[in-house]
């Protein structure tokens, strides 16, 4: 069903002063495809920007509720219910949210006709006032970027931690002043469509296999990754991880000053652990910052999380000290490695936030008692023999029970490498009875899924509040 409705009878302008130039996007026609949370704040963005906008999804109005009724109020075009391709016609730009594929049909039809095609984060950056860095990985990036918010906030920045993390950077430009600070968290789909985003400090924590399913091959995947370093020049800091081999060789051929972190190994420039002490190194300054156990966060994978945050918050002139307050009292983040509850003498922790192999892995890893995981989930094409050969050597591990589409898949891996306590669950709340019944008093139960959740939920948030709920309705 094909819906076009006008808001509004005129376009807005929006000016930072009176006299101030206007922007120059102020009378631009935009297609916006993909009415997701990051395409709405983009269209209110560029809407407040003086854009002539028309939103489009393949969703109709009844499929939003009332999440669209922010955009009522503004001048939109919506064409909702329909694949977007004939309201192309007459527009300077289509822009497209991360979900939209880069092959997507619309986005062909653009390219074929000249329409110039890009993304949320990318003109989001644009219009963004503030100093940017950004952070992507194929995991700890949630953690570092909220974990740099902090940092800056302590610094006594007003910082805004946005991007991928579920607040668009698009809300966080309506907002943002010349003084502030924007901690973007960025993905492989988000950087498909950049080509000028430009963070003055960047970094990639880790590239392990994820996405294929989208990406293809590890080539293309890793390619993306350091893509968001194209923009930078060597007044920049380009941030990587010396322990991944994949983003050591990033560094070769970059513009901007590059800046190692390492828990291993002493590095020439950048963070890295010596003697127990975190310290960073820049130029001709080094500054300890203090013991690599005062972290509040556990496990080696947030050690690293730590550095790359300290790195980048130095290279932006964030002193030692508040440095060292803030990764003594961060507390982590929602879903990842989150202690829910301890009931009859078991500990329940929530990991829906690992939803891939290594994720999984780095909470196998910071398990410190004997643990019943919950597997399973959504399809993203990857091996899962990494993960089975870590469990099957990690005794704490002492059950899985395994849910959802990739469950075969699961089991299979585990048996090829003789591990043989496995159990199947057909729901999330048959999967925590069961764990339950599995476990002894000073044990762990772990929802660590190293799968996405599209197959039973609607994100992964939605799987971790719903495991939680789960947990704290046990009696």
């Amino acid at each position: 069903m094909r819906e076009s409705i006008y808001y509004g009878t005129h376009t807005r302008r929006h000016f930072a002063s009176e006299g101030a130039e206007p922007s120059p996007w102020a009378g631009k026609k935009v297609l916006i495809v993909g009415m997701a949370r990051s395409g709405v704040a983009l269209a209110q963005l560029l809407c407040r920007e003086g854009a002539m906008v028309t939103v489009n999804d393949m969703k109709d109005a009844d499929a939003f509720g009332d999440k669209l009724d922010v955009l009522k109020e503004q001048p939109v075009c919506f064409r909702l219910g329909e694949d977007g391709i004939d309201a192309l016609q007459g527009k300077d730009m289509l822009i497209i949210s991360p979900g939209v594929p880069i092959d997507a049909p619309i986005v062909k039809a653009a390219k074929a006709t000249g329409i110039p095609v890009s993304g949320e984060l990318e003109i989001a950056s644009r219009i963004a006032k503030g100093t940017l860095v950004a952070v992507t990985g194929t995991n700890g990036k949630t953690t570092t970027v909220s974990l740099l918010g902090a940092i800056f906030r302590e610094a006594g920045k007003i910082a805004y931690v946005a991007g991928n993390i579920g607040y668009p950077l698009s809300a966080a430009a309506m907002e943002s002043k010349y003084n502030d600070v924007l901690v973007a968290e960025v993905s492989s789909f988000q950087l498909e469509t950049t080509d000028t985003f430009h963070p003055l400090t960047a970094a990639v924590l880790n590239v392990t296999e994820d996405h294929l399913n989208r990406h293809g091959t590890m080539e293309v995947y890793t390619a993306l990754k350091r893509h968001i370093f194209d923009a930078q020049d060597e007044k920049d800091f380009a941030v990587l991880n010396y322990e991944d081999e994949a983003c050591r060789k990033m560094a070769e051929g970059l513009k901007s000053r590059v800046l190692f972190f390492s828990r291993l190994h002493e590095v020439d420039q950048g963070a890295f652990v010596r003697d127990g002490q975190i310290v960073i190194r820049i130029g001709g300054e080094e500054k300890t910052i203090c013991n690599a156990d005062e972290i509040y966060i556990p496990g080696p994978h947030n050690l690293e999380n730590a550095l790359a945050a300290a790195a980048i918050a130095f290279s932006r002139g964030v002193p030692g000290p508040v440095i060292r307050h803030a990764l003594r009292t961060f507390k982590g983040v929602e879903h990842r490695i989150e202690f829910v509850r301890e009931l009859d003498g078991v500990r329940y922790i929530n990991d829906s936030k690992g939803t891939n192999v290594d994720s999984t892995i780095k909470a196998v890893q910071s398990m410190k008692a004997p643990t019943a995981i919950i597997l399973g989930g959504y399809d993203k094409h990857v091996s899962f023999a990494p993960l089975a050969e870590e469990i099957a050597k990690t005794p704490l591990i002492e059950n899985c029970v395994i849910i959802g589409a990739t469950g075969d898949q699961i089991e299979q891996a585990l048996k090829t490498v003789g591990y043989e306590h496995i159990h199947r669950a057909d729901t999330l709340e048959d999967a925590v009875n069961r764990c339950r019944a599995l476990s002894q008093i000073g044990g762990n139960v772990l929802l660590s899924p190293a799968c996405a959740s599209f197959d039973m939920f609607s994100d992964y948030e939605q799987r971790g509040r719903i495991f939680k709920d789960i947990v704290n309705r046990l009696k």
